[in-house]
């Protein structure tokens, strides 16, 4: 297919998703709009994951620890000195954190430069180390922040945490940022910088033998990686109006994990697909964790429930699409037009 057709096409399909964003912000319900948010968060944890987990090959389960930290920085940079002073009644937050009031959009980004900093430091000692026991360390990270947040009374208000958000968060700002975070990890993939990445997944020792700098590149991956949770975490935080530590647990990395598994390791697409479903069939499913009667057997209310069915969802898939759902496949125009021709031309 012709550049400038794939240009013309893209733009046209740009310009009627966000009509659908208009449409969906302004009539669509407010509890399927909250799902369609959740959802947008979901794409860019899963994406910024997968770059990590996927396309570089490093196994991290440090993901919830770097949206704490974009959570917690934002939230505290955006709120009005009044509403801090309302949360930290029992110790007073520390001067200027108590003064600071600044726009969201800054506040994001600042949030996401706080992850990607702890991401870097993470990063630049444990990746000396791979498989199993990266995954022991940065999962231990994660919860060294959160016995951190929990102990910081005078900066994160402690395990009482911070109540009555902003709700900044709306379908512009969600899929707007995970519009980029496609467009951003799409394009550095497919970079020299991303084929180096994915030499580094197949084969460390060919790469390094190739001149590709393992230490470099490996980092830069859990930095972007890191960055965008730590957005995620802030667009979520204002979205659900309060954050504490206990939100940012191994529950938390469990799903966005299972978003890249289910999805492919290496599939772009597949996160986003994943993301959306994923979001929906949490509140889909949320009736197998209400009692329930069947055949005149009454069934208690078990809450996890919904964890389990999709801890299931993973093994099957695990056994049976050993690649994901979507492997290594991307979606693209040229894929569509070419599938639409071949069936054109098998029926005539």
């Amino acid at each position: 297919m012709d550049r400038k057709l794939k240009l013309v096409i893209t733009i046209i399909g740009l310009l009627v998703f966000i009509l659908l964003l208009w449409l969906a912000e302004n009539y669509i319900d407010a509890f399927i709009k909250r799902i369609l948010n959740v959802a947008a968060i979901y794409v860019i944890l899963g994406v910024s994951l997968n770059l990590i987990n996927g396309f570089t090959g490093q196994f991290s389960l440090g993901h919830a620890g770097f949206m704490a930290l974009g959570a917690y920085a934002s939230a505290l940079l955006y709120m009005s000195p009044s509403l801090k002073a309302m949360n930290f009644f029992i110790q007073p937050i520390i001067w200027p954190l108590s003064e600071i009031e600044i726009p969201f959009f800054f506040a994001l980004l600042i949030g996401g430069t706080v992850a990607a900093i702890a991401g870097f430091a993470v990063g630049a000692p444990c990746l000396r180390v791979g498989g199993d026991y990266l995954a022991i360390v940065t999962y231990g990270f994660a919860e060294i922040i959160r016995v951190i947040l929990n102990n910081l009374q005078s900066i994160t208000n402690g395990p009482l945490g911070l109540k009555g958000l902003p709700t900044y968060t709306n379908l512009y700002w969600s899929w707007g940022w995970a519009l980029f975070t496609v467009f951003f990890i799409k394009k550095l993939v497919d970079s020299s910088y991303g084929r180096a990445l994915k030499s580094i997944r197949e084969d460390e020792v060919a790469a390094e033998a190739m001149g590709v700098n393992l230490f470099k590149h490996k980092t830069l991956a859990f930095v972007i990686g890191a960055f965008f949770a730590g957005i995620g975490g802030g667009l979520l935080g204002s979205l659900l109006m309060t954050i504490d530590p206990n939100s940012f647990n191994i529950a938390l990395t469990f799903q966005i994990v299972m978003i890249v598994l289910l999805g492919g390791l290496g599939s772009i697409t597949g996160s986003v697909v994943m993301g959306i479903s994923v979001a929906f069939l949490m509140e889909l499913l949320r009736f197998v964790e209400s009692p329930m009667t069947i055949f005149g057997f009454t069934i208690p209310g078990i809450p996890g429930m919904r964890m389990l069915i999709f801890a299931l969802i993973l093994v099957i898939t695990v056994i049976f699409f050993r690649r994901g759902l979507f492997g290594h496949k991307e979606f693209s125009w040229t894929w569509i037009f070419r599938s639409k021709g071949r069936n054109a031309n098998e029926s005539a």
